[in-house]
Parts: structure tokens; C-alpha cells; sequence
């Protein structure tokens, strides 16, 4: 590797991936910052989520001159905001209400659920449009490793469309009580820090069905925020930027021949012409497919690589119908601040999207239900007001002792094996170990860190190791891309 920086530096990331691997089926956890999930302080004079100093420490009990209940608002109605307006809605103690703007919202997303999802969350089979037992990992070279051979018969990913998914979400949070407002938040009055009394006051134009909106405010002591990636309410209570990549979709109907190749399969494509820094995927819905792609280095180019995931899988879905094109944001990181005062994030409005895998529904809903049941908890009935640093002890350092070492072991998988075609093309021949295949789908399918044989670590890092150094001496890969973009790309936070 003699005196080459760059070359050196790909080796480094080689032991540091490879030892993550281990550490997934191993010891996650030893892969985590100090104090399991530790956050970048800000400049900023606000106080940090992780770091309380301003405020109560411990509830307060609840006052209201009106006399009326505690209320909370979730603003926002997917995954996170509908599972966090459930519980808050069976606590009889408090006004729950739920601000979406489109009750209808077709959120562009490859719609894959793990098995855990379907049980816990109680999501009925005809939610679920297809059932997935079997992927197809696709490299820059062609190389095609097929996956899911580990899976019992009763085993399989969930897909989803999520206008159906959201809908059954929002729809029992409103059986159960939850007051939905069709409408869309604008500003939010933001008490002072500490002040544990002064409601928020949200203002919001009411459409009801209408086109245009009237303009409305709520008064409320509690605010969830679960309102995606370019959340409002994130924005109100300072809870600091972050970087997003930008996921482009779309929907097209293929023959019913066509459509059967995908009965039970997806597809994902590797390779610098799909994307530099993610994958592309071909994933079935109910009548159509979903294609796409993200990025986040070199976004003004997402449709170039759109183009070239619909070239990488060709025959099979030719001659398709594009009939819906969809774009989102979807954030690269957590949020420097998830908690300030009374407010919180949750979903991707919070950050909770895996790098490598892109998965945020199941983190969305979770951390919705978390943050909901620590408010039920902390509340008492509606007598007492949770501070930040009740919220901090409960939802925060819940969610993040539960999941943080996946996000962290994710992160630098994808920091190692999506930067190059060489990486990228390791990845794809890692997939072929049946080890690797049966802890991937236990710990995706069921959120548990699994695997514990050492003997098989120790194997998956020599194999890492020398696939990738053999990938990086191959003359035949497909050479990266070079691209300049400072401003959308070089610049990660």
C-alpha cells in the first residue's frame, strides 16, 4: 500500500468495517460514542438534549386557569406522529390532537416493514402488500448473489404503500380519540427555557377538506413533533441542521409476467452509476413496482442515477408505466437536539433513519410509541408536566441504549462498502456467506443484535478483509465517476 494516502486510508476503513462487522453479531455496543449515544454539543445558547441545564429536573404538577385537561399535540400523521397520538389518545387525562396536512399523503418510500413491526404494532395482512422472502443483490460488475435461503417459512419484509400503512396508523389513533385537524402547521410560539407553564401556541391553517386554509392557533402544553425531514416544529425549537439525502422514486406498472418475477423478490443494484454513497432498488408493491434511488453526495444528480437503476434493470421491468414519480428528503443523521423544554422529535423529524439500509418506518413508529408512553408515564394522570430532563431520562436514553449501536455499526458499514466499486462489489460477495445472510435478516427482522460465535467473526473479518483488498487490485471494475458539487456534497455534518 506504500506511501498512497488514499490507498492507506480505504485500508484503515477496511479493519474498522470489518470489525464492525463483527461487532454486529457480536458486541455492537463496543462500537458506540461514551454514554451509549453521545450528541455534538451546539454554539448555540439553547441546551443541548443530552445535556440539561436549564429547567426543573423533575415533573411539575399541572396548571391551567381554564381548568381545561393537559393537551399535546403531534403534528404530523405518519408513522411516528400516528403511533405517538395512539397511546396519548387512550390516556383519558389528556387532550390528544394530530395536525396532518394531506390526510391522503403518498410519501415516496421503498415501504419495507420487518416482521417484529407486523406483530407489535398489530398490522393487519391486508396492510401488507407483498411479503418478501427472497432479495437479489446486484454489484457493479452484474454479479448476482441471491439472498434469503436462512428465512423460515413463515419469515419475510413486509411491503408496504404507505397512503395505506399511514392511513391505518392515523385512522386507530383517531378510534381510540386522538382529534385530527387537517391542517398545516405554520409558526409555533416557543415559551422560554424552563418556563413550565406558558402553553405553546401553534398556528395553523385549517383546510377541512377545503383548498385554501383558514387560519386557526391551538394552545397546548406539549408538542410532538413527527413531521418528517423538513419538520416545522425541529425548526421552532432549534434543534440544529443535519445533512439529508434526497430519495427519488418511481411507481411503474409492469406486465402481469413481469410482476411475477417480483412475487416474493426485491431487488438492490450497487454500483456509482445508480448512486456514490447508497443503492438502488427495484421493490414490489401491490399492482406495480417501486424503482429508485438516493443520495446524498452529489444530489443534483439524482436523476441521472434514476436513469441508470431503470438501465440496470432492464428487460425486467420494460415497457412499464410510470404512473407516480415521488421525491423526499430523508435525513442522514439525528438531530444534534431531540428534546427542548416540552417539545420532542420523534420519526425522521428526529433523525431516525439507518445509514447502509435507509429503514425508518419501524425507528418512526417506535420512537413514537416510546415518546408518547414516556409522556402517559411521566404525566400522572395529567397532574404533572414532564420537563426536558424527564424526557431526556426515559424516551432519549431508551431509544438510544435499544438501538443506537445498530445506527452506529450502519454508519460505518456504509462509510466502508458504499464509497467505491471495488467496496461496493465486496459487499455484494459478503452477502453469499449464509452466516451473514441468517445475522443481516435476524437483526433486521427482529431489531435484536444477533449472532454470538466467534469463530465465525473471526472468519467474516479475514474474508472482509481479503475480498476487499483483492477488489481493489481488480483492473476490470467499473471506474467511479469523478464529479464536483463543494456546495451540495463536500460539506457533511
Amino acid at each position: 500500500w506504500g506511501h498512497d494516502t488514499t490507498q492507506r486510508i480505504m485500508f484503515s476503513r477496511t479493519l474498522l468495517a470489518a470489525a464492525a462487522l463483527a461487532g454486529l453479531v457480536a458486541d455492537a455496543e463496543a462500537f458506540m460514542p461514551a454514554g451509549s449515544a453521545a450528541l455534538p454539543k451546539l454554539s448555540s445558547g439553547r441546551i443541548n438534549a443530552r445535556t440539561s441545564t436549564v429547567g426543573p429536573l423533575m415533573a411539575v404538577p399541572f396548571k391551567n386557569a381554564e381548568g381545561r385537561k393537559m393537551r399535546v399535540a403531534v403534528v404530523g400523521g405518519g408513522p411516528s406522529g400516528a403511533c405517538a397520538a395512539e397511546v396519548l389518545a387512550q390516556e383519558s387525562s389528556i387532550d390528544t390532537y394530530i395536525f396532518e396536512r394531506k390526510m391522503d399523503n403518498i410519501k415516496p418510500c421503498g415501504g419495507a416493514i420487518p416482521l417484529c413491526m407486523i406483530d407489535e404494532f398489530k398490522i393487519p395482512t391486508d396492510v401488507i402488500d407483498r411479503k418478501v422472502r427472497k432479495m437479489l443483490m446486484i454489484s457493479p460488475t452484474g454479479k448476482e448473489v441471491p439472498i434469503g435461503q436462512t428465512l423460515a417459512d413463515d419469515e419475510y419484509i413486509g411491503m408496504v404503500r404507505r397512503e395505506i400503512l399511514d392511513g391505518f396508523l392515523r385512522n386507530r389513533a383517531i378510534e381510540y380519540g386522538a382529534e385530527a385537524i387537517n391542517g398545516l402547521v405554520t409558526k409555533i410560539d416557543i415559551p422560554k427555557d424552563g418556563d413550565m407553564e406558558t402553553p405553546y401556541k401553534i398556528y395553523y391553517s385549517n383546510y377541512n377538506g377545503k383548498k385554501v386554509g383558514t387560519p386557526e392557533t391551538l394552545e397546548v402544553d406539549m408538542i410532538v413533533g413527527g413531521d418528517g425531514a423538513n419538520s416545522r416544529v425541529a425548526k421552532e425549537m432549534d434543534s440544529g441542521e443535519y445533512n439529508y439525502a434526497i430519495a427519488f422514486q418511481e411507481r411503474i406498472k409492469i406486465s402481469d409476467e413481469q410482476m411475477s418475477f417480483y412475487e416474493e423478490l426485491a431487488e438492490m443494484y450497487v454500483g456509482d452509476d445508480v448512486s456514490p454513497d447508497f443503492y438502488g432498488w427495484v421493490f414490489p408493491k401491490y399492482d406495480h413496482v417501486g424503482v429508485g434511488t438516493g443520495t446524498v453526495i452529489n444530489r443534483p444528480a439524482i436523476k441521472q442515477y434514476q436513469n441508470a437503476i431503470r438501465e440496470r434493470a432492464g428487460a425486467k421491468i420494460e415497457g412499464g408505466k410510470i404512473i407516480k414519480i415521488e421525491a423526499h428528503p430523508i435525513p442522514e443523521h439525528m438531530r444534534p437536539r431531540r428534546v427542548n423544554n416540552r417539545a420532542l422529535l420523534v420519526g425522521d423529524a428526529a433523525g431516525y433513519v439507518t445509514k447502509c439500509s435507509g429503514e425508518g418506518i419501524y425507528f418512526a413508529a417506535k420512537s413514537g410509541r416510546m415518546a408518547a408512553e414516556a409522556i402517559v408515564s411521566l404525566s400522572k394522570k395529567g397532574s404533572m408536566v414532564p420537563t426536558q430532563s424527564d424526557i431526556e431520562k426515559t424516551y432519549i436514553r431508551d431509544f438510544d441504549k435499544a438501538y443506537g449501536p445498530t445506527y452506529t455499526v450502519l454508519d460505518i458499514l456504509q462509510q466502508l462498502f458504499y464509497t467505491n466499486n471495488p467496496a461496493r462489489e465486496s459487499f455484494v460477495e459478503m452477502c453469499e456467506s449464509e452466516y451473514v445472510q441468517q445475522v443481516t435478516f435476524d437483526s433486521y427482522l427482529y431489531k435484536k443484535v444477533q449472532g454470538n460465535d466467534p469463530v465465525s467473526d473471526i472468519k467474516l473479518l479475514v474474508n472482509t478483509v481479503s475480498s476487499l483488498v483483492k477488489n481493489n487490485l481488480r483492473k476490470d471494475l467499473p471506474k467511479d465517476q469523478k464529479f464536483y458539487n463543494p456546495v451540495e456534497s463536500l460539506q457533511r455534518l
